[in-house]
């Protein structure tokens, strides 16, 4: 779990408004400090040391977040990789080494 800063406001398009010093990647899920569910990245905007980012709330009430820490919650994006590669080796598929075409003849 990484501290992704403080909600700033309440935008009217319907997203929070965090301010943070580092830039998260987009989609990633946000928590609260009780580890509840509160959105998504959707987008990363403004000054580059000290940018916005914009969450999409999935909560029914986000303006009671307005002032509040939010974190980006690392756990499940682990788990779902871990789960994702681990499938691929359960198939049993193998790397394919891909040859390069035979350079052209010219003249």
């Amino acid at each position: 779990m990484k501290r992704l800063g403080k909600v700033s406001h309440y935008a009217k398009q319907g997203f929070l408004i965090v301010r943070t010093n580092w830039v998260p990647s987009l989609n990633e899920p946000v928590v609260d400090k009780d580890l509840k569910p509160v959105g998504i990245v959707k987008d990363v905007f403004g000054p580059v040391g000290y940018p916005y980012v914009a969450v999409k709330p999935r909560v029914k009430n986000p303006e009671k977040y307005v002032g509040a820490f939010l974190y980006i919650d690392k756990r499940k994006r682990e788990n779902k990789r871990g789960k994702r590669f681990k499938g691929k080796e359960d198939r049993g598929s193998r790397k394919v080494k891909r040859s390069r075409p035979a350079p052209r003849r010219r003249g």
